[in-house]
């Protein structure tokens, strides 16, 4: 007896988004719809969600393709850094503002890699807050508070 040879990482990570895409199309179901010319809150949502799905069908039919590679350890150091950032950023930006926030996030991040030092931290987090200040207060207008209640005396 033959016995199947699979990805077993691409068939877990297309389950994966399969189920994601097609709990938030459920989801999203519960809201207005609207056409493509009259979107409604909830079309945006299914279509990602739809594609989501669609992604992991490819993912998943693929998996069956040839024998992946096993599952190598898990980057601990990665997920330690990476996985609090967006929370540093999401707990703190209402206080902090847009600014002081987006450097602390970015200063988290940069520790994920283990060669990093805190001397390119600070340049790597100074020039990532300033092109992202650049292009979404002044190019794209977004209103948001700069500097937040926190920074001020």
């Amino acid at each position: 007896m033959n016995n199947p040879s699979f990805d077993r990482t691409n068939l877990i990570c297309g389950l994966v988004f399969i189920g994601a895409g097609l709990f938030f199309a459920i989801q999203s179901l519960g809201l207005k719809i609207g056409t493509s010319f009259r979107m409604g809150p909830g079309y945006f949502p299914l279509v990602l969600a739809s594609l989501l799905v669609v992604l992991g069908l490819v993912i998943f039919i693929q998996s069956f393709r040839k024998e992946g590679e096993p599952i190598g350890p898990l980057a601990w150091r990665g997920m330690l850094f990476i996985l609090p950032a967006p929370v540093v950023f999401g707990l703190t930006v209402r206080g902090l503002g847009f600014v002081p926030s987006l450097f602390l996030c970015a200063f988290v991040a940069c520790f994920a890699s283990q060669r990093m030092t805190v001397l390119w931290a600070l340049v790597l987090s100074l020039c990532i807050t300033v092109f992202s200040v650049a292009v979404f207060s002044y190019a794209l207008g977004l209103p948001f508070e700069r500097f937040g209640p926190w920074t001020r005396f």
